[in-house]
């Protein structure tokens, strides 16, 4: 049995909010967490929405199909709550594959995000097909995906401190072409300062590929609030790797020094985004991997700050 662990934490807050929590004196109350119905599928499943909420204002809505976080909604700097992901108010808008429909919103992608050149790959020797979905391109795990399936609800958990969901989804040895069964766990956890959480664990039976990820879009003046070229961005990277005209990697790592994808300090996203830097060109803007910094420490350290002065908001 082999086993994957990855964990990611996001912590979104507005400024003023952070300051006044540390002058709180009382105790913060305890999360809360509510589960209801968000209709079928179209074979007829039926599907869950689970609701995490705290004191602060902030709820995230995780969806029991496709893994997907339907919303994060969170307060400004005056107290005013915006969803700041990208979603749908119905089932169909995450289940019609469109041209909407058909960016992920929200996600949980696998078994393989990103993609995989000509649709196949070699593992212990033996070459194995994913049905491709960009030309002879396989992108975020095949035709369906973790993105388009009904999880399984493992289970839910309140404490003082946290409330959170976990979901369960059993991939077959084959399907979309991929070897070995493969038993995935995500965990979605939002606690009283305003972190979210979600927690990965995978295990499969024999040797394969997973590479999971969450395929949220953010807009921390609020969806439907318009372009995103206001916010400030900083990463934790001094290099990325490069792709072709079909966004798939060279192999290779190269420096952001003096390349509009330097964001090692504090950038609005817009000062550079219609750069015309080959790479800037190809995706039409920014849709490039960073390498984030190895960070040798012990406890996690910031990849990523992305700021809206707009509203105040901080992830």
């Amino acid at each position: 049995m082999q086993a994957l662990f990855l964990r990611m934490n996001v912590a979104l807050c507005a400024a003023a909010m952070v300051m006044a929590s540390t002058t709180m004196a009382q105790p913060v109350p305890a999360p809360t967490l509510a589960r209801t119905p968000f209709g079928a599928t179209p074979d007829g499943q039926p599907v869950e929405q689970f609701t995490l909420a705290n004191a602060h204002g902030m709820r995230v809505r995780v969806l029991s199909y496709g893994g997907v976080i339907s919303a994060i909604e969170a307060p400004d700097r005056t107290g005013h709550v915006d969803d700041v992901v990208l979603g749908f108010p119905t089932l169909v808008g995450y289940t019609v594959d469109s041209a909407e429909g058909g960016l992920f919103f929200g996600a949980t992608v696998g078994r393989v995000a990103n993609r995989i050149a000509h649709g196949s790959f070699v593992l212990a020797g033996q070459r194995y097909h994913i049905p491709p979905t960009e030309g002879t391109t396989a992108l975020h795990g095949g035709r369906r995906g973790f993105d388009k399936q009904v999880w399984t609800v493992e289970g839910t958990g309140l404490t003082a401190d946290t409330a959170s969901v976990t979901l369960k989804l059993i991939s077959p040895d084959g399907q979309e072409g991929f070897p070995g069964t493969l038993t995935t766990h995500v965990t979605f956890a939002l606690n009283t300062r305003n972190e979210l959480s979600l927690h990965y664990r995978a295990t499969t039976d024999r040797p394969t590929v997973v590479n999971l990820t969450n395929h949220s879009y953010f807009n921390l003046s609020g969806e439907g609030s318009g372009t995103v070229e206001n916010h400030v961005l900083q990463l934790n990277a001094d290099a990325y790797t490069p792709t072709d005209a079909n966004a798939l990697p060279l192999g290779t790592i190269a420096p952001v020094a003096g390349t509009p994808l330097d964001f090692r300090t504090p950038h609005r996203i817009g000062t550079r985004l219609h750069n015309s830097m080959t790479q800037m060109l190809y995706a039409h803007g920014y849709d490039q991997n960073w390498v984030i910094n190895h960070a040798h420490a012990t406890a996690p350290v910031p990849a990523a700050r992305l700021r809206d002065p707009a509203s105040g908001r901080v992830l």
